[in-house]
């Protein structure tokens, strides 16, 4: 009698002990599907890296095209003219090409940038960048003549183009103060201000307030094309 009862007692001890094996697997087994699920998120990392070379290259197109434009344009003056009336003229269109693929450009730097840091500041230059296209689209009229809606629409995007992008910079140094590095937050905003400087002393109608401007601008477009790359 004592056999008998003891026999069906450890029937359910031995099933117990045999199915905690199989609660686990089966527990266990969503775990096995995000190695998968990183890995496919981790093949996307060459397209940002791509989208953020685009960013790090724009800036340094720009001035770079525009500077030598200045410098070999026959009767063109930095400190009176500024490098939107490059695209004055039978070659202007270099310099109307030039607003377009650096704003195409940026764009899609704005878009790596989101990527890989999120925030308002992506979001900011991907408005600079459309001002930088639509500010080649409108071609300002020459010095004397009378304003079209060109001149209108151009200065409209610059000052869309201009804005934003003050204000990415110090979005920037926002963020940099906030991760405790603090050179990089200086950089930001001194930038940014670099602009807003030189934007405000063109406009006065201040000497060579064309050369601030463009030295302003130049400032900030290089630091945003710096912060891509870095993040690359």
């Amino acid at each position: 009698m004592t056999a008998i009862a003891n026999t069906p007692s450890t029937a359910p001890t031995s099933t117990s002990r045999s199915a905690a094996p199989a609660a686990t697997d089966s527990a266990a087994a969503p775990t096995t599907t995000r190695p998968a699920a990183s890995g496919a998120a981790g093949r996307t990392w060459p397209a940002t890296r791509a989208l953020l070379a685009c960013g790090a290259v724009a800036s340094p197109l720009w001035a770079a095209v525009s500077l030598a434009q200045a410098a070999v344009r026959p009767g063109f003056d930095l400190t009176q003219q500024p490098l939107s009336a490059l695209s004055i003229g039978p070659s202007g269109w270099i310099q109307v090409l030039n607003f377009v693929v650096a704003g195409v450009l940026t764009i899609l730097g704005s878009v790596g940038l989101r990527r890989a840091i999120g925030g308002w500041a992506p979001r900011l230059l991907a408005v600079n960048g459309a001002g930088m296209v639509a500010a080649g689209f409108f071609v300002m009229d020459p010095f004397g003549a009378p304003l079209t809606w060109h001149s209108y629409g151009h200065m409209a995007a610059g000052t869309i183009s201009f804005g934003t992008l003050i204000a990415a910079c110090y979005v920037l140094g926002r963020r940099y103060r906030k991760a405790g590095d603090r050179r990089k937050a200086v950089a930001s905003r001194v930038a940014g201000t670099a602009l807003l400087v030189g934007d405000l002393y063109a406009m006065s109608g201040s000497p060579a307030g064309s050369l601030a401007l463009a030295a302003g601008a130049i400032a900030a477009m290089l630091w945003v094309s710096f912060v891509a790359a870095e993040h690359r």
